[in-house]
């Protein structure tokens, strides 16, 4: 993947992989909606998707020369991550059933607001008046998100489960940075919390005695599954890790606007969801109020460093 990008400017590479990152995590409903169509319950596309990440992590791991070991003192907080990880999981591609994916992807990107949250009533850390002014703003693009109009399917289960999912995420991300995890590689991490969260649905799997797979007159569709696994997942994580070791954490947080855009656009165009003039509204108050949470005080500086990568042709 670096050949690609030797000759680029670091900051282009950046801001690249922030939006392959962003692009590739949007992709989750284009391979797992199909999945649904042919009767695999979220459980067992979640089975799937976990089992073939697994491996390719641990390739990764082993090609960057990474020991495998961890501490007994990690144990339980890679087990907590494990199950938070899991639930966000679960919850997201269960609002898939209950509402247009675009419309969930874009609730889910509220998760660095609530971030934000948590650490000012449980760590408190201070929030600023332009942060409170956003989540207003936000949740007020949640309420039109969830009134429907005609064409709209919305439901307060899929509200209600998407929320779920970007609280676990929310807290699985103050963990990992409040907890000794912070110190150990973001790959080993991931792929602990994956192999805590299969071992969950194999348990889950066993106990129900429900796994399901693709029908063999559509074998074509374990590439979805293998797709989920790739894109979303370890594609997502690896350009995550560079964009930040080239612009920060920052910028590629605000990139991260990417992840709904792309859902939403393959939502219309490959699944035809119907996005009206009230959708268009509040998914543009979510997507804007988040971005400006994130950036803080940075938007300025970041927008300017994106002018000087492409400078006017005139003088």
């Amino acid at each position: 993947m670096r050949s690609i990008f030797q000759f680029m400017n670091n900051k282009i590479k950046g801001y690249l992989f922030a939006a392959i990152s962003a692009v590739t995590y949007g992709m989750n409903p284009l391979f797992a909606l199909p999945l649904y169509e042919c009767g695999m319950d979220l459980y067992s596309v979640l089975f799937f998707r976990y089992l073939f990440a697994i491996p390719i992590l641990a390739a990764m791991l082993k090609i960057r020369r990474r020991d495998f070991s961890i501490e007994k003192k990690d144990f339980l907080p890679l087990i907590i991550l494990g199950i938070l990880f899991a639930l966000s999981s679960i919850t997201l591609f269960s609002s898939y059933h209950h509402m247009d994916a675009g419309i969930a992807s874009t609730i889910l990107f509220v998760y660095p607001i609530i971030v934000a949250l948590i650490m000012f009533f449980f760590f408190k850390e201070k929030i600023s008046a332009k942060t409170m002014i956003c989540i207003a703003v936000a949740l007020l693009g949640i309420a039109l998100l969830c009134k429907s109009s005609e064409g709209a399917v919305i439901s307060t289960n899929g509200i209600l489960f998407v929320l779920g999912s970007s609280l676990s995420y929310a807290i699985y991300i103050v963990y990992v940075n409040k907890s000794r995890i912070n110190k150990m590689a973001t790959i080993k991490v991931t792929l602990y919390v994956l192999a805590i969260g299969w071992i969950i649905f194999a348990i889950r799997a066993l106990a129900s005695g429900v796994l399901t797979t693709p029908p063999a007159e559509k074998w074509w569709l374990w590439a979805n599954i293998i797709a989920l696994s790739v894109f979303p997942t370890v594609i997502s994580l690896i350009c995550t890790t560079e964009a930040i070791q080239y612009i920060g954490s920052t910028p590629t947080a605000i990139l991260g606007v990417l992840e709904p855009v792309t859902a939403v656009f393959f939502g219309i165009v490959v699944f035809h969801e119907v996005i009206t003039t009230r959708i268009l509204i509040g998914l543009i108050l979510v997507i804007t109020s988040v971005t400006f949470v994130v950036a803080g005080d940075k938007i300025g500086g970041i927008l300017l460093r994106l002018r000087k990568m492409f400078p006017s042709k005139r003088h």
